[in-house]
């Protein structure tokens, strides 16, 4: 009966292992719930197993669907591995790219690249999600993931990475009582509280504090936000301060604070998986970006 596995059902597996909820594994595979509860009950047959039984907090494996999972992705990644025709016309190009991206990428690269995108090929679906981090190349590899948009210290190893644009830091609040007509010194600036971005993990440490501590001062951070989105809103709220990428101002409700010295910017990068370099879509994904930024400071 295995070989009546289709490779649709192997990607339902996938996501049926990654998510544990086939309600999540069916947004993930971009079908319904009932698509994907449907999809299931044909694989138990071919199987002749349970492959994942109701537990408190979603679905568990069993012990044979564990032992089949590192085969199925295997497969999926020689799949994922095969090399695609480069002459086709954009316009009849059908196929579903998934996007991983921070909060600062989704907003600066993805809601413009997703309007040339449908423009250039407008049979394209796309999924965007939150950027991957631990995962981020096995689900490259398994062709769950495409290209990811984040910055170039958070590539794990095993991908390739295309410089996109440098981002320079700017300090804002709501405060009006800070001093904006004259460069405010760090001595100045860590006497008011801080707010800080620290996706994934919540942390009160974030990439300015070892440069402030080399500058010989230390702030005070009071608030760590999951994004610059959410951070940019309690900034709103507050009289504290925070460092915001500068691409994501003039914000309403923020004033720029000019600094003496400023900390250190950082490089947005395009990641993807060896396997895709040759992939003429990311490609196209890849130059339509260069070309947007290749002309702004």
């Amino acid at each position: 009966m295995i070989e009546k596995l289709e490779i649709s059902h192997l990607r339902t597996l996938d996501a049926l292992y990654q998510f544990g909820n086939i309600s999540a594994a069916a947004e993930h595979l971009a079908v319904s719930q009932q698509a994907t509860s449907l999809q299931l009950k044909k694989i138990r047959e071919i199987l002749g197993d349970q492959l994942f039984v109701r537990t408190g907090h979603g679905m568990t494996p069993t012990p044979y669907a564990k032992q089949i999972e590192p085969h199925i992705q295997d497969i999926l990644i020689r799949i994922n591995k095969i090399p695609q025709l480069n002459i086709i016309e954009s316009d009849e190009i059908e196929r579903t790219i998934s996007i991983s991206a921070t909060d600062y990428t989704q907003q600066i690269i993805i809601a413009d690249l997703i309007k040339e995108l449908r423009q250039y090929a407008p049979k394209i679906k796309v999924i965007v999600t939150n950027i991957e981090s631990v995962n981020l190349t096995k689900r490259m590899l398994q062709g769950s993931i495409d290209i990811a948009f984040t910055t170039s210290a958070y590539v794990p190893e095993g991908l390739v990475s295309t410089p996109l644009f440098l981002e320079k830091y700017l300090c804002v609040s709501a405060n009006k009582d800070i001093t904006i007509d004259r460069p405010l010194s760090l001595k100045d600036l860590v006497k008011h509280d801080f707010i800080i971005v620290s996706p994934g993990v919540g942390s009160f440490t974030g990439s300015a504090d070892s440069w402030l501590e080399q500058q010989g001062v230390q702030r005070n951070t009071v608030l760590s936000a999951p994004s610059f989105f959410i951070a940019k809103e309690f900034l709103k709220q507050s009289e504290m301060v925070g460092f915001i990428p500068s691409r994501l101002m003039p914000c309403e409700g923020l004033i720029e604070i000019p600094l003496e010295k400023y900390p250190p910017g950082y490089q947005v990068v395009a990641a993807y998986h060896p396997s895709a370099k040759h992939d003429p879509l990311i490609r196209w994904i890849l130059d339509s970006i260069y070309k947007r930024f290749s002309n702004k400071s």
